[in-house]
């Protein structure tokens, strides 16, 4: 592990300063690893951030159910191009979507947790801003019922003609994945993905509301009844995003799953092609973002939730990579936003170009 990596240190400083609680980093590269934590394990204690501790991964989920389904793929149990209907018949889907479809999040299924039209009218989902989702942190969502909600809105775009960000897409997925293989998904996951990695920190949680120890503590502030409440939301039952959003991991797991997926040790190289080949409105392939830079391909898939974020670059062969669990004071007007957005071009940036300090 190499100590001294000033430029690494600076970029946790600037993170804290931004507004985030806590901060984990790991950066693999050229220069070795080096992994560093910095702010508050509570808020309002004196207690360091632990430095590899469990945390919600938010979207980072989607490509691990991405790579779950291409690895379903490889063993023959379905096709990327087979009609989504066929495999889930109960729902009445539209029956022009395929597999690839979710994956890429081109199927024009609305968004169960709410979306934001072109008009700029919100039309809403599952509730997860304010007292109401306060109110509601505890609840289960079963998989069928955010799809049936999504499905009683109408369809953003005909399948295949748009390009739509939809945690349903891969709530689908993974209903598609447990149909396929015959299995819960967690199971599937432990499988194909952790066992043979073996990644100990990574688990889909389902309904269960615990983080594992050791972890650093996420925050919610929100109004009730004219007052200002700071809620410690660590504990919260993840369904309402299912698997769009709702694994929890560590720096080292994603680490270790993001340089084994894009160093072609996981998946056939046709569809590790196919997973990096991205549509061109924004870049996505299926299960992770495509950015071409000046300094060559990164390849991302970082993911917020309720106060919990991780942040998961890799160079395109996967020799260079950065993970980051993040902890905040969240809110219902996603104020630390910007900040997140800052972050994620910074090491985009800094991965591009090899700038990671040596």
């Amino acid at each position: 592990m190499t100590t001294s990596r000033p430029a690494l240190r600076a970029a946790l400083d600037d993170l804290l300063g931004s507004g985030f609680l806590s901060v984990q980093l790991r950066v693999n590269d050229e220069h070795g690893e080096w992994v560093a934590a910095a702010g508050a394990r509570e808020l309002g204690r004196p207690a360091g951030a632990v430095p590899d501790g469990h945390f919600r991964i938010g979207s980072s989920t989607k490509s691990f159910v991405a790579t779950v389904v291409l690895l379903l793929v490889a063993e023959g149990r379905l096709g990327l191009d087979d009609p989504v209907a066929g495999r889930l018949p109960e729902f009445g889907l539209d029956p022009r979507i395929t597999v690839r479809m979710l994956l890429q999040h081109t199927s024009g299924v609305f968004n169960h947790t709410g979306e934001l039209l072109p008009d700029g009218t919100v039309v809403p989902g599952v509730p997860w801003r304010g007292a109401e989702w306060v109110a509601n942190r505890f609840r289960t969502y079963p998989p069928e019922d955010l799809v049936r909600l999504s499905l009683s809105r109408p369809a953003r775009f005909a399948p295949g003609t748009g390009w739509s960000y939809s945690n349903t897409n891969y709530v689908l997925a993974r209903l598609v994945a447990e149909r396929a293989a015959g299995r819960p998904f967690a199971a599937e996951l432990r499988r194909l993905v952790l066992a043979p990695l073996g990644l100990t920190g990574t688990f889909a949680p389902g309904t269960d509301p615990e983080l594992p120890a050791p972890h650093n503590r996420g925050y919610y502030r929100y109004e009730d009844g004219g007052r200002e409440h700071t809620l410690d939301i660590t504990r919260q039952n993840p369904s309402w995003v299912g698997a769009g959003g709702d694994l929890v991991s560590t720096t080292r797991d994603l680490h270790l799953y993001f340089s084994a997926l894009l160093g072609g040790r996981l998946l056939p190289p046709e569809l590790l092609a196919a997973m990096r080949t991205p549509e061109p409105t924004a870049g996505y392939g299926l299960g992770l973002f495509v950015q071409e830079t000046a300094g060559g391909t990164v390849l991302h898939h970082h993911g917020a939730t309720m106060g919990s974020a991780a942040l998961m670059f890799g160079s395109a062969d996967g020799t260079r990579t950065v993970t980051a669990g993040l902890t905040w004071v969240d809110d219902p007007d996603l104020t630390i936003a910007p900040a997140f957005q800052r972050a994620q071009q910074h090491f985009t940036d800094a991965v591009s170009c090899g700038r990671l300090g040596g």
